[in-house]
This record gives structure tokens, C-alpha cells and sequence, in this order.
């Protein structure tokens, strides 16, 4: 009887080669003529231009709010299998998932006293 591992082994090898070979053939095969526009920038086409006066900074808020919504979304989703499988899980399940939500919790309470999920 053969190790029931060895189908991936060869699956996980075949992409590593092909992954390789693609990367060699366009190095190989590839045009190597460089110039000054080839390695600039691209500004979706047009030159970029200063930005106007009253403009300003776009606001990293913005950011900071997206990223928390992310963090929370993967809370969401790591709840969705446990409360279908709760009653298999019992004891273990329970205390588990009360320390995850603990451990998000935390940076939760840090946020939101810092003022970070105030938009001004």
C-alpha cells in the first residue's frame, strides 16, 4: 500500500516546476530592450500633475476604518462554523471560541477608546 500523501507530493511539483519554467521561458524568451519610458512609472496613462492647492492629504481615517472592518469580518467568519457545529464541539467549543472573542475583543475596546471608529 502506497502513502496515500504521494498524489499531492507530485500535484504540488508539477506546479512548483511549472511555475519555475514559466518564469525561465519568459527570462529567456522575453524582450530585454529597456529605455527610459519602459522602466517609468505608469500614471494610467497621462503625465502626473500637481495636485491642486486645496485638495490636501487624502485622510488615512479612511483607511484605518477599513482595515477594522476587515479584522471584524474575519471574526464573522470564523463564528459561522463554530455555531454549526456547536453541539458537536461541546465544553472545548464553547471555551475556544469565548477565548477568540476575548483575544478580538481586546483590540476592539483599544480602538474604539483611541477614537478610531469616530469619523470626523
Amino acid at each position: 500500500m502506497s502513502n496515500p500523501y504521494v498524489p499531492l507530493l507530485i500535484m504540488v511539483a508539477v506546479a512548483v516546476l511549472m511555475a519555475l519554467g514559466g518564469l525561465a521561458a519568459s527570462a529567456a524568451i522575453g524582450p530585454k530592450n529597456y529605455n527610459r519610458v519602459k522602466v517609468a512609472n505608469y500614471e494610467c496613462g497621462v503625465d502626473p500633475t500637481p495636485r491642486a492647492p486645496q485638495a490636501g492629504r487624502f485622510p488615512v481615517k479612511y483607511y484605518l476604518i477599513a482595515m477594522t472592518f476587515i479584522i471584524f469580518d474575519i471574526e464573522v467568519v470564523f463564528l459561522y462554523p463554530w455555531a454549526v457545529t456547536f453541539s458537536e464541539l461541546a465544553v472545548f467549543g464553547l471555551v475556544s471560541m469565548l477565548l477568540f472573542i476575548a483575544l478580538i475583543t481586546v483590540p476592539y475596546v483599544y480602538e474604539w477608546r483611541r477614537g478610531g471608529l469616530e469619523w470626523d
